[in-house]
């Protein structure tokens, strides 16, 4: 009896990824510039489409009762969408991360080391649901040589079906082959993706901590994410209560929704009587809910009571904690013990106490006197970001370019045997770095 194998359509989805990013490796810097402003181009002419798309998707999350904090992800408007393609032509004119010589070193004469870095190959991308994000990643991917299988949040399939389409036609008319850029739109394709191996060289998820650790739990492929936004922002004694009103106000309501959004704000005791009323009226004014710890209740009576789990939440919402401490190493280990690692602030005008801050805070962010919000792959200019990792291992941050290349060691040599380098005669190698 014969029997007959089937590919699953995902493996096929996979294969020709892996074959057009193959490709797409070899092409030149002007090549892979010249597909970037291809895209950049055929999401403009794609606008009304995208716009009406996402329109959909909201009509259809606001049906099913999205939370607040998703339905503001979700929203795509002519701004963000016009700022979206700027940070695509801005990765474009951004250096090449392929083909840069790492170590050049002669190890004997005619035999010649190089460290050169290369992209990773297929990158698997499952995102939360910004409809953007699908724009920033592929135009890293493209840039930083590498294919790219992109799941989007279930609320933004219609806006992430109608960007993936114009990316499609772009590069369509350009050296990159379309098959380098891939979507997927169910969630059982989640778990096939994660068994794919042997076409996709990094998974990068970007969605709550249970879900970061479901992936990292049920795939043999490399993992790079980033979970939980539990930022923290201190208020030091010695800080300038205008600046601290302001950059407080800055991190908790300019978009509240986002990763890097402050959830918990710390207040040295010294100053809390002063400060904390102050505060209070500028949140208050936004509609921010405060939550504040005893002490906190004490001068400001009118708030709500904040519990234990108050400090290990991620509101992506109106609200926040509010917890007093006595010094700055007690704001230093409440940070430690309760963030996650993405971007944590201090206010102060004392250097001593922002050092302090700075060497023992442990966070891929470590703020002095400037918002968490900071913490975005575009303000740093990298032009874009597939993600904001919080590991200890690099990269770390807001991944951009770099965090999308790994590297190779290529040898050239003359005949050259490891025999002569052995044994009692010896020869020495030269291990001269060359220019």
């Amino acid at each position: 009896m014969t029997i007959v194998q089937t590919t699953s359509p995902l493996v096929t989805i996979a294969q020709n990824t892996r074959q057009a990013a193959s490709k797409l490796a070899l092409l030149s810097t002007k090549q892979r510039n010249q597909a970037i402003e291809a895209i950049a181009q055929a999401l403009e002419s794609a606008k009304d489409e995208i716009l009406q798309a996402n329109i959909a998707d909201c009509e259809a999350a606001m049906a099913d009762g999205i939370a607040k904090p998703l339905y503001k992800r979700l929203q795509l408007d002519e701004h963000k969408l016009r700022d979206a393609i700027a940070g695509v032509r801005d990765v474009g004119r951004l250096a090449d991360p392929v083909g840069q010589v790492q170590i050049h070193r002669e190890i004997d004469t005619g035999l010649i080391l190089k460290r050169i870095t290369c992209p990773l190959g297929v990158l698997g991308i499952i995102f939360e649901a910004r409809p953007e994000a699908a724009i920033q990643i592929v135009s890293l991917a493209i840039k930083s040589g590498n294919g790219v299988i992109l799941k989007g949040g279930k609320e933004a399939v219609r806006s992430c079906e109608a960007i993936v389409k114009a990316i499609k036609q772009g590069l369509s008319h350009t050296a990159v082959h379309p098959d380098a850029v891939q979507l997927l739109t169910t969630r059982e394709e989640i778990l096939e993706l994660l068994q794919l191996d042997k076409y996709v060289d990094l998974i990068i998820p970007r969605g709550s901590n249970a879900f970061v650790r479901f992936v990292q739990e049920n795939t043999r492929i490399p993992v790079l994410g980033h979970a939980d936004g539990i930022c923290h922002l201190y208020v030091d004694q010695s800080a300038d209560i205008a600046k601290a009103v302001s950059i407080t106000v800055d991190a908790k309501i300019q978009y509240p929704a986002a990763c890097n959004a402050i959830e918990t704000l710390l207040v040295h005791q010294s100053i809390a009587s002063e400060f904390l009323p102050r505060i209070a009226i500028a949140l208050q004014a936004t509609h921010v809910e405060i939550r504040g710890d005893k002490r906190t209740l004490e001068i400001l009576p009118d708030i709500t009571n904040a519990t234990d789990t108050d400090w290990e939440t991620e509101y992506s919402d109106l609200i926040l904690s509010i917890k007093i401490v006595d010094s700055l190493a007690e704001a230093i280990a409440h940070i430690n013990n309760f963030g996650s690692r993405h971007t944590e602030a201090i206010i102060t005008e004392d250097l001593k106490a922002a050092e302090t801050f700075l060497g023992l805070v442990n966070a891929a962010g470590v703020y002095h006197n400037c918002s968490t919000r900071f913490a975005d792959g575009f303000r740093y200019g990298f032009g874009a970001e597939v993600g904001i990792s919080t590991q200890q291992m690099p990269p770390r941050g807001p991944v951009g370019l770099e965090g999308l290349v790994t590297y190779k060691y290529q040898m050239t040599g003359d005949g050259h045997i490891v025999t002569t380098y052995t044994g009692a005669n010896a020869k020495s190698f030269t291990h001269k770095d060359l220019t």
